[in-house]
């Protein structure tokens, strides 16, 4: 089966499905799209990606987009080295921590909502990074309370799962936008068992075709 990740090496979507993709052993090929330049509006991608966001996934059976939508089409095509964690009570709660990246952190950073922020609210650089702050902090110190919980080795268990693909990504993020980790003592652990696996490592940004230092 022939891949093509549509991506951006600092896309924390992208990584995402990067993370997946490699801890399942799946080969793909990447085609970069610059988001700094506006390369996600080319009329060719948008003809696979209407909304012309990152990542899109070529597959066999048609392009998909959406991260969350992409992993669980791979986890449903690739089940062996489950990133479900299936039978295990509570199983939802492994789903709530990628939820709560996925759906209450990034949307709220990314890079479309910061740009709205500048060009359409005349928000300085420090009000901006007041925002990326206030959102991570608020969204990291309910995942750390949830992975001290339910956690073992990683964020929902003693294996890397769909929340290792989330929380990866945005701890990246944070790292990148300067916000405090520092009391995040579980995040940070898992986030780091995670990066010391030779997949994930392999799909972090710096490890990229497309990555250079800007």
């Amino acid at each position: 089966m022939t891949l093509t990740l549509h991506g951006y090496w600092r896309s924390t979507a992208s990584y995402r499905v990067r993370i997946a993709l490699n801890l399942k052993g799946v080969a793909y090929e990447q085609a970069a799209h610059d988001l700094r330049t506006g390369a996600q509006r080319d009329p060719a991608f948008l003809a696979l990606a209407p909304q012309g966001l990152v990542p899109a996934l070529e597959t066999p059976e048609g392009p998909l987009t959406q991260s969350l939508a992409i992993l669980e089409w791979i986890e449903e095509r690739w089940p062996a080295a489950g990133l479900v964690a299936q039978g295990r009570p509570c199983a939802g709660r492994g789903a709530a921590m990628s939820g709560l990246v996925a759906a209450d952190i990034h949307p709220l950073i990314n890079l479309r909502v910061l740009k709205a922020l500048r060009e359409s609210f005349s928000a300085s650089e420090d009000q901006v990074q007041d925002w990326i702050a206030r959102w991570i902090t608020d969204g990291f110190t309910a995942l750390d309370g949830m992975i001290g919980q339910y956690g073992g080795a990683f964020a929902f268990g003693d294996h890397p799962s769909l929340a290792e693909c989330v929380l990866v990504p945005q701890v990246y993020s944070a790292e990148r936008f300067g916000v405090d980790l520092l009391p995040f003592a579980h995040l940070r652990r898992v986030a780091a068992s995670a990066l010391a696996l030779a997949p994930v490592a392999a799909a972090h940004p710096s490890a990229q075709p497309d990555a250079d230092p800007l």
